[in-house]
């Protein structure tokens, strides 16, 4: 791994494309590309049954992501979209030893984002009668999980109700470590499962990725294919998502991306290191995608619209289960945001619907209106993309892509 400083950072290139046109950081309205500008059917009457949103802005779009690379971004992508248009645009570098600038069209680790991906492919195996959502996952997996665990339905893992605690990482296994290491999902379940349950299946909500390990192995257990056999034949191969794939053993970023890096301290100063590569074993069902913005809104798109799961399955994506949140320390955690494979934030008012994901060197999100009246898809090469809390570019990109930037916004 590669360790550069920080410092380097300030003096890196900056730009900002659109459709591939290079526009100054912080350009204004007039010098954005001609064409972008007409957001004619951005905002919907209240008679059409449409979300009402401000017409698209997108030199507020652009200022979001101007500027880098800074301390917390080397780079950031952008992808959004009305019923009328869309945009992509890119800022920041893509490698900062050689300041080439971040293109538009790259690819990147979704993170668990995937996990919207492997929902689909599990509803539409109940959809096709090869799945039973209230049936117990032990009865698919049989012998997986302790006889002390109680039932734990299907759909309870999708909306991470089901209880299970998270893995343990053995004695002397820092996170850190687990880019250089492989493991089989059934390793990874079994450092899950030598612990008790969280709590009673179906009556909390705990975000956690051993569920979707499980979702993982019930797709192969009933289909006889891989996992990613599957996601490639029912989704990759029928949009036509040419940038993306499960990468599965191979540790590298196939075609044009953005180097990931991570801040670190050393020797009492942060530099920053390349964590581009490794592998995601430890994420598997859970997050080992890669893609891109524009193909993360062709699938996004397809998805809200019915195209890939039936109407009957597709209302548990759009469903948030009505139980609290779980905290570990037994406090107030508010309640439930987790449908199967989404989540669901209000702001304003409007409710938007979606995922965002983080690897190493990548902190990404995808999020729209349910009737796609506006879209947004973002990367962005986060200097502490695992870090707790909500990435605030991401959030500002996000907010800005709908509208909804509060006025005193900087």
């Amino acid at each position: 791994m590669r360790k550069i400083i920080v410092s380097s950072l300030l003096s890196a290139m900056v730009s900002v494309s659109a459709f591939g046109a290079a526009v100054p950081a912080g350009a204004a309205a007039s010098e954005v590309p001609a064409g972008i500008m007409d957001a004619a059917g951005a905002t919907a009457s209240k008679e059409s049954g449409r979300t009402v949103l401000p017409p698209l802005d997108l030199p507020s779009v652009s200022k979001a992501i101007a500027g880098l690379p800074n301390k917390e971004a080397t780079a950031a992508l952008v992808f959004v979209g009305t019923p009328t248009q869309s945009w992509m645009g890119a800022s920041g570098v893509s490698d900062l030893r050689t300041s080439a600038p971040a293109r538009a069209d790259g690819r990147f680790r979704i993170g668990s984002i995937t996990k919207v991906f492997t929902a689909a492919v599990v509803l539409q195996l109940a959809a096709e009668g090869k799945v039973d959502l209230d049936k117990p996952i032990q009865s698919y997996l049989p012998g997986l999980l302790p006889e002390s665990y109680p039932p734990i339905q299907v759909g309870q893992l999708l909306h991470y109700t089901s209880g299970l605690p998270s893995p343990k990482l053995p004695d002397g296994v820092k996170e850190s470590d687990l880019p250089a290491m492989t493991w089989t999902p059934e390793e990874v379940v079994r450092l899950a499962v030598t612990q008790p349950m969280e709590f009673e299946p179906g009556t909390r909500q705990h975000y956690a990725n051993i569920n979707y390990f499980l979702a993982g192995l019930l797709i192969e257990a009933v289909t006889g294919n891989t996992y990613e056999t599957e996601v490639e034949s029912r989704i990759i191969i029928p949009l036509r998502l040419y940038d993306t794939y499960l990468p599965g053993s191979d540790i590298r970023i196939l075609g044009n991306h953005a180097l990931g890096y991570q801040a670190v301290e050393q020797n009492g100063k942060p530099e920053l290191v390349d964590v581009t590569e490794g592998s995601q074993s430890f994420t598997w069902a859970a997050g080992q995608i890669i893609s891109t913005t524009s193909d993360l809104d062709t699938f996004m798109t397809a998805l809200f619209r019915g195209q890939l799961v039936p109407e009957d399955q597709l209302q548990h994506m759009f469903t948030v289960p009505d139980v609290p949140a779980w905290s570990p320390d037994g406090k107030d955690a508010g309640r439930a945001t987790m449908s199967m494979g989404m989540s669901r934030a209000v702001i304003n008012g409007i409710t938007f619907w979606g995922k965002t994901g983080a690897r190493p060197g990548y902190a990404n999100g995808m999020f729209a209106t349910r009737d796609l009246e506006r879209r947004v898809v973002y990367s962005v090469n986060s200097t502490d993309a695992k870090g707790a809390g909500e990435n605030k570019l991401g959030l500002r990109i996000a907010m800005s892509a709908f509208g909804v930037l509060p006025k005193s916004a900087p």
